[in-house]
């Protein structure tokens, strides 16, 4: 059997195409996540404190999943994109503690700049 001369090594490896990779859907599912956890915590809440009766209303019907579920799953929508869309809108502040000019990125105060400039 006759071995290439090429190792391991040299053959190009084709590109990983994970999503995650990119930042801004990194950023995204961490947050979406961390609004998930909040979902579920929330309904957690609400079937042990059992305000109105909640947790009771639920139980009582043949089908108490489909409930849970449709409760659980509009949490995670309210919640999750919730979190997400603080984090897109938090990606133009400054990281000096969010205080700027009352514009969210650098590139709007150089624009204003060269307006006002003098020819």
């Amino acid at each position: 059997m006759k071995r290439s001369a090429m190792s391991n090594d040299q053959h190009p490896r084709p590109p990983t195409h994970s999503l995650l990779r990119i930042p801004l859907f990194h950023l995204l599912a961490i947050n979406l996540a961390t609004g998930a956890c909040a979902a579920t915590l929330l309904v957690g809440g609400l079937l042990w404190l059992n305000p109105g009766h909640l947790r009771e209303l639920i139980f009582a019907d043949s089908s108490p999943g489909i409930a849970l579920a449709l409760l659980l799953a509009s949490f995670l929508i309210t919640f999750g994109s919730a979190a997400m869309g603080s984090a897109i809108m938090a990606q133009g502040r400054n990281e000096d503690g969010g205080k700027s000019d009352g514009h969210g990125s650098r590139l709007a105060v150089q624009e204003v700049a060269q307006r006002t400039r003098p020819k």
